[in-house]
């Protein structure tokens, strides 16, 4: 087994060659072959290095090419178990270098399969299984696995193929793709390559585009497969599968709503009612809810929402959504007439108001009212689409749809940012949205995600308590009507930040995700100071009252751009538990700080001296100039900006 472990520093290629120089039938071991190669190898000037250790001595291979050549790219040629062992071993050091290529070698009895080769077969395609893997897990910190199927003559081959076919299949023909998929400049990660005799050729998966074969309310039956199974092996316009968001798994729920429904069949749909469900609740759900939307006893303000026993006891008003969340998890869309889905959602008192045709899914409006007795409590509507149900020929609007409002074309009136736990969606579930997509890393990969998002109605709680705060004094009777719509998901952990422009009773709303970066910072369009000013309202949500009572003062700050001002921030260090303001403060600042973006992250940064700053004039000050000195307190020690 040869197994090479490349490293290309400029245009001398170190190697580290590792044989046992077992026989044909894996017995015996010798030191010639491995000896060979590293000749060669040196004679065209190169560096390598032999191993004569066992592959499942992983450790040792690896420290022989780090011992040698101080960093590692590898090349496997070995089964299953070496392959793993040796990749474990190495795994580390590339992540570390930031940097590894790693190629393993199948063949086509794992591909295809071959007569008396079972358990190589097994070994071969497991490597594949092991490569995909490695592909995805790695891509981070660039370290990229491609698996090869060669045909290349050895001593194995020798002596069952006629000497011409052998010389046609030199190893000198496999060489030059390898070391191609371990240059640096090549991208490629994931792929399946057979190469031989010179010729390259790449592999990839294909679906028949299938066939449902179990009806509605019917038990599904071999006899339908066998009516159905010529068509489900049909690959006449077959899907070409990359990754497992292409899975079976994946592609069934995008067939769950069929594309054969009419517009009649629909249309009978539209109007029908889903089956009535009773939700009962305490005020324990009302404070895990506010618990899960990220309301905490740091800040005073949101105990009428924690405590029961507050003399002004509250549920938010988006709690709303939870009966009609909860009644959806039991089912009741699959009962509608003209709609062949099986997937449990249904609603409390709920009505289809809409179907519409979105060519790729179809979307279905869900109006739902709930009710304690006879009051109508809340009313929401849903939009639920479901990929891969389109193409049926309806309406793709309605008038029946609330549609939102675009935002003003002008900077927001307020602007608050809050910081979700690396656990929110782990507690907002708790609310009745069992949804895996939230919690299991293995279900979230198969839609495509690298870890479980957010709950899209938990960064709706977010937003929705930010408004009830900034423009309503947290009084949920001033709480009248909210419409969003999701764009983008959200990972635990993230910081929201929500924007709010108020035009006489209605207020509009943008919510997004404000990245912090400890070292650099993101250049572009954007005021790059947004990203500090974001990292200090976390700051003062988890230390505001120790900040207060340090500080004791508030701070304006207004950011120019090309000599305009741009953006104003108040850091209120005075009042309450602490808070942090962009745009006009109705109060009055004791120090105010102009000063351009580029300058501010200078300071920030520690590139720019303040005290300099101030007497060369890129740095002004208003008011209390004695006060500056407590920005350290601020900007300093408790995280890094």
């Amino acid at each position: 087994i040869l197994l090479a472990v490349l490293l290309c520093l400029q245009v001398i290629l170190c190697t580290k060659v590792n044989d046992l120089g077992g026989n044909v039938k894996g017995g015996g071991k010798s030191s010639a072959a491995a000896d060979k190669v590293v000749e060669e190898i040196r004679a065209k000037g190169g560096k390598a290095v032999a191993n004569y250790d066992s592959v499942e001595d992983g450790e040792k291979l690896i420290q022989t090419a780090l011992d040698a050549f101080g960093r590692i790219d590898l090349i496997h040629r070995v089964h299953l178990r070496g392959s793993f062992m040796v990749t474990r071993a190495a795994w580390n050091h590339m992540k570390k270098q930031k940097f590894g290529r790693i190629i393993m070698t199948t063949s086509a009895a794992g591909i295809y399969g071959n007569f008396g080769q079972a358990n190589y077969s097994a070994a071969k395609l497991g490597l594949l299984g092991l490569a995909n893997t490695l592909a995805i897990e790695g891509r981070k910190y660039n370290i990229f696995c491609n698996t090869v199927a060669p045909l290349a003559g050895s001593r194995l081959t020798e002596t069952i193929m006629p000497p011409d076919i052998v010389e046609s299949l030199k190893p000198e023909y496999v060489a030059p793709l390898v070391l191609w998929l371990c240059h640096e400049q090549c991208q490629e990660n994931g792929g399946l390559f057979e190469v031989g005799a010179g010729w390259i050729g790449k592999l990839r998966w294909e679906r028949s585009q299938g066939r449902t074969v179990r009806q509605k309310n019917q038990p599904m039956t071999p006899e339908a497969v066998r009516d159905q199974w010529d068509k489900i092996c049909d690959f006449t316009d077959a899907a070409k599968i990359t990754n497992i968001q292409g899975h079976a798994c994946v592609h069934i729920t995008e067939k769950c709503l069929h594309k054969n429904h009419t517009v009649d069949a629909v249309a009978e749909a539209v109007g029908q009612k889903l089956p009535p469900t009773t939700f009962s609740f305490t005020h324990t759900q009302c404070i895990l809810y506010a618990l899960g939307v990220g309301m905490s006893t740091k800040d005073p303000d949101h105990l009428r929402f924690l405590y029961e026993g507050h003399q002004d006891f509250s549920c938010l008003p988006t709690f709303g959504v939870i009966p009609s969340q909860a009644a959806m998890m039991d089912g009741g869309l699959s009962s509608i007439p003209g709609l062949n889905i099986d997937f449990t959602q249904s609603n409390l008192n709920a009505t289809i108001a809409d179907v519409l045709d979105k060519g790729s899914g179809a979307v279905i409006l869900l109006d739902v009212n709930t009710y304690s007795g006879d009051e109508l409590v809340c009313y929401n509507q849903f939009s639920v689409f479901v990929v891969g149900a389109g193409g049926f020929g309806g309406r793709r609007t309605s008038e029946k749809a609330k549609a939102p409002v675009p935002p003003p074309k002008r900077a927001p009136d307020a602007v608050v940012i809050d910081s979700t736990t690396r656990d929110q969606a782990a507690l907002y579930r708790l609310s009745g949205d069992w949804n895996p997509l939230h919690i299991d890393p293995s279900f979230a990969a198969m839609g495509g995600f690298k870890a479980p998002i957010l709950h899209g109605l938990c960064s709706f709680g977010f937003a929705a308590r930010h408004v009830l705060k900034q423009f309503a004094d947290n009084d949920p009777s001033r709480f009248k009507a909210i419409k969003v719509r999701f764009v983008k998901p959200v990972m635990p952990g993230q910081s929201l930040q929500t924007e709010m422009w108020k035009e006489g009773n209605r207020i509009h709303i943008q919510c997004k995700v404000t990245t912090f970066i400890s070292t650099s910072f993101v250049q572009g369009g954007g005021l790059q100071s947004e990203l500090v000013f974001a990292e200090i309202s976390r700051r003062i949500k988890d230390l505001g009252p120790e900040l207060v009572k340090k500080v004791n003062a508030v701070f304006g700050w207004e950011i120019t751009k090309d000599g305009k001002n741009v953006a104003e921030w108040t850091i209120d260090l005075k009042n309450g538990s602490g808070s942090l303001h962009q745009g006009p403060y109705s109060g009055k600042a004791d120090v105010t700080i102009t000063v351009s973006d580029e300058n501010f992250m200078e300071v920030v940064q520690g590139k720019l001296n303040p005290q300099k700053a101030f007497f060369s004039g890129k740095l002004k000050v208003r008011g209390n100039i004695m006060l500056s000195q407590k920005l350290e307190v601020i900007l300093k020690d408790h995280a890094r900006l």
